[in-house]
């Protein structure tokens, strides 16, 4: 198991999910959302950690959601991926504007707003201390944002994937749907897998568990919830 306390961490790759922009919003994104979010990303910035940022598109388009009404997948999933480059856009203007310095790195091809991305250029990003938005997850149809957090937190050697969601961690069912809904505390990725949770896919957890990335799920609204994880409290649940 993964000993949050005793191993320090130096970088960490943040997955957020589209739909934690919308806020109170029906769709797009909620400027007060965006600048709570920097506020806490910024705090650990400053601590010293390095930061990477996977973001969903769900609050602007669901390639899966697309294709269960009629569009074809493929074509779905790509305007997924645009999704996610307007909201890495949104996120990179609310982090400069906490002072900090942002990159966006698309690993579709749009030079004109964002960069490419470069595993080795990522990395040497992260070194200078600028946050890294990773956007238009891996590139591909039938990959999900959770498939492109895995893998670029992997491509990055981070120490540690935090998943922020809207409840503080793994529950046995959703806890937002059902009040007997078990807390895991700590889960093993086999585990997780088995008991077919559904916080994170399987693709994902297989590529973190064979690569032995931990990953910490939380609830992003618990203020100054980050900051506390990566100085080692035990918060959410720990996958590992």
């Amino acid at each position: 198991m993964f000993d949050v306390v005793s191993k320090k961490i130096n970088r960490i790759l943040l997955k957020l999910s589209g739909e934690a922009l919308l806020g109170k919003k029906p769709f797009g994104v909620d400027p007060d959302v965006l600048i709570y979010l920097a506020e806490e990303i910024k705090s650990i910035v400053d601590a010293g950690v390095q930061t990477g940022i996977v973001i969903g598109g769900g609050n602007i388009f669901r390639g899966e959601g697309l294709a269960q009404s009629g569009i074809d997948r493929v074509t779905g999933d790509q305007m997924g991926m645009l999704a996610t480059i307007i909201n890495a856009l949104a996120l990179q203007d609310a982090l400069e504007r906490q002072g900090l310095v942002a990159r966006v790195m698309s690993a579709l091809k749009v030079n004109e707003v964002c960069e490419d991305y470069i595993r080795r250029r990522a990395i040497r990003h992260l070194e200078k201390g600028r946050v890294t938005i990773f956007a238009a997850g891996t590139g591909n149809p039938y990959f999900t944002t959770d498939s492109a957090a895995s893998l670029r937190a992997v491509e990055m050697e981070a120490d540690l994937l935090i998943k922020a969601t809207r409840v503080n961690g793994v529950f046995s069912q959703d806890p937002l749907q059902n009040d007997d809904a078990l807390h895991f505390e700590s889960i093993s990725y086999d585990e997780f897998i088995s008991k077919k949770l559904s916080v994170m896919d399987t693709t994902s957890i297989v590529m973190c568990r064979d690569n032995n990335l931990p990953v910490r799920v939380y609830d992003m609204n618990i203020p100054n919830a980050l900051f506390d994880i990566v100085k080692g409290k035990n918060i959410g649940t720990l996958i590992s």
